[in-house]
């Protein structure tokens, strides 16, 4: 089949990463794959396997504007009519990211289907600290999934989702992310020498609002000196600027985007995540198939899908750095085997790339 997958960039994120091994394992089972950016940023390694294009030659941050919207979608409809004079009919297309959708949604593109990433209800909450015009922004965003085939990445969001009154999608299901568990191990074992020898926690995520590095660093605060706090983030000079506020910057390592995060994680006494919101935070069950232990706080959405049965006591409720420092101290204590966590069955690469494939027929 030719399958395309739409999405805003290609610079480090949960959604990118998501959809990159997602096409890879549909490129192994013999189809065509193409990732179309709309902006031209890569950061990512892209597997030979996969045919990338960028449809605007800049960062295409105002693309989906009302004022621009119209150009865009012409250029968009334009890409897909030489991409299928070329290859033949698309017998699959998934959309990400709110640029990738409005413009989708407001196309004559077919066979489409849209992949919610994340709590709606959280996104347009924090949207609204940022103004009006922003929150408006989001939230026509979101409506305009109306009367469209949504795929939920957990079942918090696709519940979400039904329960309210925001979005009537004329079809909806949730298909958890895949994983690659046997590249995953594989780049845990790779030797790096800057990891550190020193014990250490370790945060995954860029500093955005929705992480909560504020509680990370003040529950961090709270705990034996011994330890290092690893953190795999954009931004790091502000990441050691909000350390000082919690007294914890010399204890503080960040190294940057890694093109390989996986051998940091393996080697940390556990993974934290302190998130207010998330669709499917990828990174617990990265952390969980290569045995580290997780703490993460109850968020909507996707923590307590992950975290079943014994794991279930290391979730922790959202904004209380003190309960999540204590929770780490009992993680660090236990040092529990996490190896076969129910989840891992469950998001297995091949697996979730055949529940995608279905889409199409």
């Amino acid at each position: 089949m030719n399958i395309v997958i739409v999405i805003d960039s290609l610079v480090g994120g949960g959604a990118e990463k998501v959809m990159l091994t997602l096409a890879e394992e549909m490129a192994k089972l013999q189809h065509r794959i193409t990732i179309l950016s709309l902006a031209n940023s890569i950061e990512y390694n892209i597997p030979e396997v996969l045919y990338v294009e960028s449809l605007f030659t800049h960062r295409a941050s105002k693309v989906d504007r009302f004022w621009q919207r119209k150009n865009s979608v012409l250029k968009l409809e334009a890409w897909f009519e030489k991409k299928q004079s070329e290859i033949g009919d698309i017998d699959l297309v998934l959309s990400n990211l709110d640029r990738s959708n409005n413009l989708l949604s407001k196309s004559n593109i077919k066979n489409v289907h849209f992949v919610i990433h994340n709590s709606v209800n959280a996104e347009l909450a924090r949207q609204k600290k940022l103004g009006p015009f922003s929150y408006l922004y989001l939230k026509q965003s979101k409506q305009n999934l109306n009367g469209k085939s949504l795929i939920c990445v957990s079942k918090g969001v696709e519940k979400e989702i039904t329960q309210g009154d925001l979005i009537n999608p004329s079809a909806i299901a949730t298909i958890y992310n895949p994983f690659d568990f046997e590249k995953i191990n594989q780049q845990a074992n790779e030797q790096n020498n800057n990891i550190p020898n020193e014990p250490y926690l370790i945060h995954v995520g860029r500093l955005a609002k929705q992480k909560r590095h504020d509680i990370l660093f003040a529950a961090f605060a709270k705990l034996d000196k011994k330890y290092k706090l690893v953190l795999l983030c954009n931004k790091p000079a502000k990441a050691f600027k909000l350390a000082q506020q919690y007294g914890i910057e010399k204890q503080l390592v960040v190294p940057g985007f890694q093109q390989n995060p996986y051998n940091w994680i393996k080697q940390a006494e556990a993974l934290v995540l302190s998130s207010d919101f998330e669709g499917l935070p990828t990174v617990l069950i990265e952390a969980l198939a290569v045995g580290t232990p997780v703490v993460s706080t109850n968020c909507t959405f996707g923590p307590s899908e992950i975290l079943t049965g014994e794991l279930s006591k290391y979730l922790v409720p959202i904004q209380q750095s003190e309960a999540l420092a204590n929770v780490v101290k009992h993680v660090l204590a236990d040092k529990p085997n996490v190896e076969n966590a129910d989840i891992l069955k469950q998001v297995q690469a091949e697996k979730v790339a055949h529940q995608y494939l279905a889409l199409a027929n």
